[in-house]
C-alpha cells in the first residue's frame, strides 16, 4: 500500500535526481505566480493609499466655481459674495476661495518673461489652508502678521520648479514687476491639485498690487458628511442666484475614487497577464513530465514489475508534477511580496499584503502543477511492465 508520506518521497526522489530541470522548469511558474501576487499586492497598498488619503482628507469637500456660459459670449465669473453667501449655509463647516490674477511669477527678473514653470498667481484667504486641511513642509502660511506685506506662500510643485526651498534661510520671487519674500511650501494638497503648481498671495496685497476686486475663482468648501449632497444641491444658486446654471460645483474626492476605478481594471488586466505566464509555467511542467515519463521507461517498468500498481505509478509523477509547481509557487508568492514592499515603500503607501492573496497564489500554483501532471502521470501509469523495459 502506497501511503501519503510514500508518495511524497518517491515524488520527491525523482526530482531530486533531475534538480536542474525541475528548478528551471518552477521558474516559468514562480514569474506567474510573482506577477500575480505583485499586481494584488501593488494594488492593495494603491488603494490602501488612497483610503488613508480620504480618511485624512475626507471625502466632505465640496469646489465651487464658473461653468460654462449659456450665450457662450464671456467666461462667466463667480460674485464678490459668493464666498460669504455659501458660508451662511448651516451644514458648512467652514468655506474659503481664491482668485486667480493676472500675474506671473519668475525666479528672477532676469528671467524671461514666458519662463513662469507654469505656476499660476492666487489670491488666498487666510482661513484656506484650514479649510482644505493642509500642512506646510516649511515656513508659515499667510497669517495677520505678514498682511499687506509682500509675502508668498508656494505650493509643493511650485517650489519645486523654481527650486525654492526654505531650508537654507529666506528666498525671494519675482512676482508681478516686484520682488516677493517666500514664507512657506505647502504640502501636495491631493484634494486641490491645483494649487500645488500656484503662488499664493494674501488678498489685500493682491488688492494693491494687482486691483484684485474679490470675485473668487475657486470656493473651498467643507460641509457635515451627513448633509454633503444637500449642500452639493444648493451650492449653485446659494453661489450665485441670478445665474445658477453657470456654477459648476464638484466633489474633489469624486476624482480619488474614479482613480481608484481605474486602478481596478487595470489590475484585472494585469492580473491576466499573469495568469498567461502561470499557463505558461504549467504547460512547461507538462512538456518537462512527459519526456521524463519516456526516459524513465525502465524505471516505470521495473517498479510495475515489482508489484506497483497504476495508481503507484500516476500518485508518483502526479506528485512530481505537483512538488515542481509547488516550489515554483512559494518562490513567486516571496518574490511577488519583495516586489510589492520594495513599490510601496518607494512611493511611500502603506505596505497591504493580502494574505488571500498570498495563499491564492501558491494554491493557484499547486492546482496548474495538478492538472499540468495529470496526462504525464496517465501515461506513465498505462505502460505495460514488459513493453516498459524492453530495449528500443
Amino acid at each position: 500500500m502506497l501511503t501519503p508520506r510514500d508518495a511524497l518521497s518517491v515524488g520527491l526522489l525523482g526530482l531530486a535526481g533531475r534538480r536542474g530541470r525541475a528548478l528551471l522548469t518552477s521558474v516559468g511558474i514562480a514569474i506567474g505566480i510573482a506577477a500575480m501576487v505583485a499586481v494584488v499586492g501593488i494594488s492593495a497598498s494603491s488603494q490602501a493609499n488612497l483610503l488613508a488619503v480620504l480618511d485624512d482628507l475626507g471625502t466632505n469637500y465640496l469646489t465651487v466655481a464658473p461653468g460654462q456660459s449659456l450665450s457662450g459670449d464671456e467666461q462667466p465669473q463667480l460674485p464678490t459674495e459668493a464666498t460669504a453667501r455659501l458660508s451662511l449655509l448651516d451644514e458648512v463647516q467652514a468655506v474659503s476661495g481664491v482668485a486667480q490674477l493676472d500675474a506671473t511669477v519668475r525666479r528672477s527678473d532676469r528671467m524671461p518673461a514666458t519662463d513662469t514653470r507654469g505656476t499660476v498667481v492666487l489670491a488666498a484667504e487666510p482661513n484656506l489652508l484650514a479649510t482644505l486641511n493642509g500642512n506646510l513642509a516649511q515656513g508659515r502660511w499667510l497669517d495677520d502678521a505678514a498682511e499687506g506685506y509682500p509675502t508668498v506662500v508656494l505650493g509643493a510643485t511650485a517650489a519645486e520648479r523654481h527650486g525654492v526651498s526654505l531650508a537654507g534661510g529666506g528666498q525671494l520671487v519675482w512676482l508681478g514687476e516686484q520682488w516677493f519674500s517666500v514664507v512657506g511650501v505647502l504640502q501636495p494638497l491631493p484634494l486641490a491639485p491645483e494649487l500645488d503648481n500656484a503662488a499664493l498671495i494674501g488678498t489685500a496685497v493682491a488688492a494693491d498690487a494687482f486691483g484684485f476686486a474679490g470675485s473668487p475663482t475657486t470656493v473651498y468648501l467643507r460641509a457635515d458628511p451627513d448633509d454633503i449632497e444637500t449642500v452639493r444641491e444648493v451650492a449653485a444658486v446659494t453661489a450665485d442666484p441670478d445665474s445658477p446654471e453657470e456654477v459648476e460645483v464638484t466633489r474633489p474626492s469624486d476624482a480619488l475614487e474614479a482613480r481608484a476605478a481605474t486602478e481596478t481594471a487595470f489590475t484585472a488586466l494585469l492580473l491576466g497577464l499573469g495568469g498567461v505566464a502561470l499557463l505558461v509555467g504549467g504547460v512547461g511542467i507538462a512538456n518537462v513530465m512527459v519526456i521524463s515519463v519516456l526516459e524513465r521507461r525502465d524505471e516505470i517498468g521495473v517498479r510495475r514489475a515489482l508489484g506497483a500498481t497504476r495508481r503507484h505509478i500516476r500518485t508518483q509523477f502526479l506528485v512530481e508534477a505537483v512538488a515542481q509547481a509547488g516550489v515554483g509557487g512559494i518562490a513567486g508568492m516571496l518574490l511577488g511580496a519583495v516586489i510589492t514592499v520594495g513599490y510601496a515603500l518607494a512611493m511611500g503607501w502603506p505596505i497591504a499584503l493580502p494574505v488571500e492573496g498570498l495563499a491564492g497564489g501558491v494554491a493557484a500554483a499547486l492546482v496548474v502543477g495538478a492538472l499540468a501532471g495529470l496526462y504525464p502521470a496517465n501515461r506513465a501509469a498505462r505502460l505495460d511492465p514488459a513493453e516498459a523495459v524492453r530495449p528500443a
